[in-house]
Parts: structure tokens; sequence; C-alpha cells
């Protein structure tokens, strides 16, 4: 990773660069609806951005990362959802994406997060330790673009459902 990157919370004056970042990032990903940005904003706007980082290099942000609470079906508490990450194309293929990911994940496990999960490309996350387990799934989700990671080696058994964030109305919400 480029040496002079910083990741740090995110700040009230970072949100529209965020938003920046976020549509930058997916704008050209066929698999992407573009509504990453809403999600992010809805996630604050309900209070459950449990982890909100952005990477800054020479006082710009060109990456963020969220972390928002997820419910299981087996009524299991403590599991995160990870998502959406993104870095400008600038300054992707960097270690950025990786740098925000490993931070989030030190950061989850401080806050005695239990585990983490995510919808996301099959060859990019086992890197990280994620994997996909039979007994854990998300509706309407590929199992093979299900990752979960757990800090303690247990899994829960049953279905996740991502913060209702991730399945609010986009009408009405400003274009960017």
């Amino acid at each position: 990773m480029n040496s002079d990157i910083t990741i740090r919370d995110e700040r009230t004056d970072d949100i529209p660069f965020i938003t920046k970042v976020t549509l930058t990032a997916f704008s050209t990903l066929e698999i992407s609806d573009h509504t990453e940005h809403w999600v992010i904003d809805a996630l604050r706007d309900a209070g459950a951005l449990t982890l909100s980082l952005v990477a800054v290099s020479d006082g710009q942000v060109v990456g963020h990362i969220a972390f928002s609470p997820v419910s299981v079906s087996d009524g299991t508490q403590g599991w995160y959802g990870l998502g959406p990450v993104s870095v400008l194309p600038d300054f992707q293929s960097q270690g950025i994406g990786s740098a925000l990911i490993n931070e989030g994940m030190s950061r989850l496990k401080a806050l005695k997060a239990k585990g983490c999960c995510l919808v996301g490309h099959p060859s990019y996350y086992p890197r990280f330790g994620f994997k996909n387990i039979a007994q854990l799934s998300v509706d309407g989700i590929p199992q093979e673009a299900f990752f979960v990671y757990s800090f303690d080696g247990t899994y829960p058994s049953g279905k996740v459902q991502f913060h209702p964030a991730f399945f609010a109305p986009k009408e009405g919400l400003p274009k960017v």
C-alpha cells in the first residue's frame, strides 16, 4: 500500500467525498445497480454504521468501507456486514481496499464482534479469511458470492438479513 495513505473514522465533512468515491468506484461495474451511495446514506441516517472508515491520501478521501449489523435467523448476535467498500479507480490495485478491510476487521474484533459477512467477488475475499459455508446464507444471493468470517471459529446457522437500509426505496433520494 502507498505509504502516504491514512485510514481513519469518517467525519461529517467527508460525507460528500464518500459519496463521490462510492459513485466513481461502482460506476463501471455491471453487477452494480449504482445505489451503493444511497445504502451508505441510509445506514448513516438509521444510526446503523457501526464502522465507517475512509482512506485518505494527501488530504483527499480515496477510499471508504462500511460495516453494519446483520441479523441471523438462529438468533446469534454480534455479526456484522461488510460493505460497500470502494476505492477511486486511480488508487485501485495499490492495497487500499485491503488496508480498509484489514483495519475494519481489526476494529470489529476489538468491539467483540462474533463475525462478519458480505456479498462479494469469489476470487477476492478468501485472501482475508472469508469463506463460503453451507449452514449460512442470504436469500437471493448465490452461495459462492456470500462470505463469512468468524472471529472465534464458530458459525451461526440459518439466514442472514442485512440491515433494511440495503433494501430501502431509492425514490426521492437526490441523484448525485
